[in-house]
Parts: structure tokens; C-alpha cells; sequence
């Protein structure tokens, strides 16, 4: 597992545990990690987003924090919030995500979500020419959250 992805489930770990919010120190939780503070920045930046529907606070300083929140929406709001967020480009990774951050929290089904993975997927997209393959995603995983409404 990528310490992307450690970091993330770290953090989802703590939401969970108190109830949707969690406050981190990010030099604390680098050091417990055994990653550098920056790895915190990019998990927190790319996936804790309002769109991926997460409220991120901080206060820099010697007692600065990083207070994470989960927004409390309904799946239609939470779903057309998602779809804004792609944009005319998705590239596989960040559908990855998407989808991980939406079985999270319940919002699709495993096996919704692993055949929309596999719709997405570089292989099934493989005809389609490198440089619109990411402009095809991004229409494909909107029409189809589209449909789960």
C-alpha cells in the first residue's frame, strides 16, 4: 500500500472514531507515520476535499492544527457535488479515489462501484486515443453517477 493511502485510511480512521471530526498536529502524525509532513499536504489537499465531501480547517503556529471534517449531506447533494468536481478531464487515479471516498460513505454499492472501475479502467478505454482518454473518463463517470440519483 502507497503511503498515500495510509495516510488516508489513517485519517478516515480517526473520523470515524470521533464522530466525523478529527483535529491532527501534521508534524505529529508525519512522525507516527514514518512519512515527511509535505505527504500529510498532498493526502489532505487531494483527498479531504469539499467536493469528496470533507470540510479541511488549519492554523498555522507553534499550536497550529488541521481540523478535518466530514459535511453531513444527502446522497443526491453529495453525488451532484461529486459530479461538479470532475470537470472536462479525469484521469484514472483520481476516479480510483472518487469511488473509494464514495463507498466510504456509503453512497454506492461494491458492485456499482467496481463495474464503474472497470468502465473507467485504462484497458477498457484502451481504443480510445491517449490524449482524449481522460476527457471520455471524466464524461463516462458523470453520466453514470448521473443515473445513481
Amino acid at each position: 500500500m502507497r503511503m498515500s493511502d495510509l495516510v488516508a485510511q489513517y485519517i478516515i480512521q480517526m473520523l470515524d472514531e470521533q464522530n466525523g471530526s478529527a483535529e491532527i498536529q501534521r508534524n505529529e502524525l508525519a512522525g507516527n507515520l514514518g512519512c515527511v509532513p509535505s505527504q500529510i499536504n498532498y493526502v489532505i489537499t487531494s483527498r479531504f476535499t469539499p467536493e469528496q465531501g470533507y470540510m479541511v480547517e488549519s492554523r498555522r503556529g507553534g499550536g497550529g492544527y488541521i481540523r478535518i471534517s466530514r459535511v453531513k449531506t444527502d446522497r443526491g447533494t453529495a453525488i451532484m457535488h461529486i459530479i461538479n468536481s470532475v470537470g472536462s478531464s479525469l484521469d484514472k487515479a483520481t476516479a480510483e479515489i472518487m469511488l473509494r471516498n464514495m463507498l466510504g460513505r456509503k453512497m454506492l454499492e461494491l458492485s456499482s462501484a467496481k463495474i464503474i472501475a472497470t468502465a473507467l479502467s485504462d484497458r477498457t478505454l484502451s481504443k480510445v486515443e491517449q490524449d482524449k482518454r481522460d476527457a471520455v473518463r471524466a464524461d463516462l463517470f458523470k453520466n453514470m453517477l448521473l443515473t445513481l440519483q
